[in-house]
């Protein structure tokens, strides 16, 4: 959880190289040059950035919204009294360090140093929050009113998300004045430390292992059939999700559990933070009730005889040190919920022994102990092929050597074994007469190329399907790890991920056109976690000159997703067809993305055609 990251004197460092670098400048002076007298509102400005950041102040008077005992302690006061302008916050995060001593109700005066924190660190690019530190409070009264929640509706967020970064500032939003009537990342600004309120709300992000759930205020907003909110385009940004958590602790009152779907019913009410995990979020003193809307996990269609089913798996770093509950529950997806396909592909299979560090890479003990329960929960005897990594070279957890790995089952398909495939000797294309071949199957795909330095290298498998032969390229792109957050301070926000992705696609896509230079209407799948929508660039570039079609855009668009990231349901995993590929059925199997019990965070993905 965002909220149990300790913020202790690195507040200041922060602040300092923040002014330093220019980042943090504020866009109004204070309303009183010694620091005495100022009001919260005078405190949070205009902007992003408090014009009094860095400066001691005495006697900002509020009273107590909410308090923290957890994690990032502290707490929130607001001016009962606001001004006029709906740019201004009357509410302001005080940072404690230590357990906070006062109550909700409290008035207060707190001497302190205006700050401005920003979760994460300035390299993130995340949004600061502005605040107190070392404060000094003198409580003046006690069981005082709250002042009245501002309530947060699908009428007052505006659509448009945020404006465009000053090209003068880096592309930063931080010096630009506070338009909360025109952009939703404004109006959130305007509340920050405010006490805000949400009516029953949609859960559009289960509960997660941090005692977060994400709803939105907006129904109609990109809304699918299962409840979730579809993310389709870097320019919809889906304005109405917000993260809420408990300013309760779980010791004291566990955190609901919801699926996407269902309702946090009732009135949800406290101060709005900002966090490193999520940006604008609820941190409510009154929390509603979760109504179950009775979620069910999808079950895709059954293969006909003459069909051929592809699924593509990420299981999340699975090893034989995982307990056995998780290889049977990942086991009865494959049978029951994906009906057993042909082939799957698999991402993010470990080495024997996981995530210790002593050089092995062999997989042979993860796939039997995974193909075993499989055969348990009644499904076919899978035979697998894969090709081990080099020691710590692919990326992933250090020690797991996470590959990619496919079953097949023998009894309807099998494997065109070529010799010769190891982690740096890259398999190529050969035909004759017409007919392409690889020259190793299992194989790599251009395993040297720096396009996949310490990340994970396609895996390229050739299959006879009914006598008619089919490639099947498996891949786990580069994570996103690095970019930006949607609510950056920089708008557009800075992806730098998708260089890499996009080198990635460029090399798959080559060696797919290499195949279709020999046969054109050679079978060609690339299956895997690409790890990017079907709208970017890098989807793009795997379908540069028509040699692939993104299969998920044969979706509705409300069921183009396969995982769900801050309330946004949106696509990563994905199968993409050759030409030659001309009828097909896929389904997006949602087994996983949407409920707070999970055994993978990615759903599955499957597709069937002839051959």
């Amino acid at each position: 959880m965002s909220s149990s990251i300790p913020r202790s004197a690195a507040v200041a460092a922060v602040v300092s190289a923040a002014l330093a670098a220019g980042l943090l400048a504020g866009s109004a002076s204070a309303s009183a040059e010694d620091g005495a007298g100022v009001r919260i509102h005078d405190i949070q400005g205009t902007t992003r950035v408090s014009p009094l950041v860095g400066q001691q102040v005495t006697g900002v008077t509020g009273i107590v919204t909410g308090v923290r005992t957890y994690g990032s302690r502290g707490f929130w006061i607001q001016d009962p009294t606001p001004d006029a302008n709906p740019a201004t916050s009357e509410g302001l995060f005080v940072f404690t360090s230590s357990v906070p001593t006062v109550a909700v109700g409290d008035a207060v005066s707190v001497n302190g140093t205006v700050t401005e924190y920003v979760p994460g660190g300035l390299a993130s690019g995340n949004q600061s929050l502005t605040q107190l530190s070392k404060p000094v409070v003198t409580v003046l009264s006690q069981g005082n009113p709250v002042p009245a929640p501002v309530t947060i509706s699908s009428w007052s967020v505006p659509g448009a998300y945020a404006p465009a970064g000053d090209p003068a500032a880096g592309g930063s939003i931080n010096g630009l004045t506070l338009k909360p009537r025109k952009y939703a990342l404004d109006y959130y600004e305007s509340l920050e430390g405010t006490n805000v309120r949400i009516g029953s709300s949609r859960v559009v992000g289960a509960t997660d292992p941090y005692s977060e759930l994400w709803v939105t205020v907006k129904p109609w907003e990109n809304a699918n059939r299962r409840g979730g909110t579809v993310y389709g385009s870097y320019e919809d940004q889906n304005t109405g999700r917000l993260q809420v958590q408990s300013l309760v602790p779980i010791a004291q009152q566990p955190f609901p559990k919801a699926n996407v779907g269902d309702v946090l019913a009732g009135a949800t009410e406290g101060p709005l933070d900002f966090n490193q995990y999520g940006g604008y979020t609820l941190t409510a003193r009154t929390l509603g009730t979760v109504v179950d809307r009775g979620l069910e996990r999808e079950t895709t269609d059954k293969q006909h005889k003459n069909e051929l089913a592809v699924a593509t798996y990420n299981v999340e770093n699975l090893d034989p040190s995982d307990p056995q509950e998780k290889f049977d529950a990942l086991a009865k997806a494959v049978v029951e919920n994906l009906a057993s396909p042909d082939i799957v592909a698999l991402e993010e299979i470990q080495d024997d022994n996981g995530a210790k560090n002593d050089g092995t890479v062999s997989a042979a003990q993860t796939v039997k102990k995974f193909t075993d329960a499989i055969v348990a929960a009644g499904g076919p005897a899978y035979d697998w092929r894969s090709v081990d990594p080099e020691n710590n070279k692919d990326g992933g957890e250090p020690g797991g050597n996470i590959r990619q790995v496919f079953l097949f089952n023998p009894a309807r398909v099998s494997f065109t074994d070529r010799p010769g495939g190891d982690a740096t000797t890259a398999t190529g294309v050969t035909g004759r007469k017409g007919h392409a071949a690889l020259t190793v199957s299992p194989g790599r795909i251009d395993p040297a190329n720096a396009a996949w330095a310490d990340s994970r290298k396609p895996l390229a498998g050739e299959f006879v399907f009914r006598g008619r032969t089919v490639f099947v390229i498996a891949n786990h792109f580069g994570s996103k790890g690095g970019d930006e957050s949607i609510v950056s301070h920089h708008q557009p926000p800075n992806r730098s991920s998708e260089a890499k992705r996009l080198l990635q696609a460029q090399a798959v896509n080559g060696f797919v056109k290499q195949l279709l230079a020999v046969e054109k209407q050679a079978d060609v799948l690339v299956v895997g976690d690409i790890n990017d929508f079907e709208f970017s660039g890098t989807t793009k570039a795997l379908t540069d000159g028509g040699a692939l079609y993104p299969a998920v855009k044969s979706l509705p668009r409300g069921e183009r997703y396969s995982y769900v990231y801050q309330g946004n349901s949106q696509v990563l995993d994905q199968i993409l067809t050759s030409p030659g590929i001309h009828h097909f059925e896929y389904d997006s199997v949602h087994i996983n993305a949407e409920f707070a019990d999970q055994d993978s965070d990615h759903d599955p993905q499957v597709l069937r055609f002839r051959p």
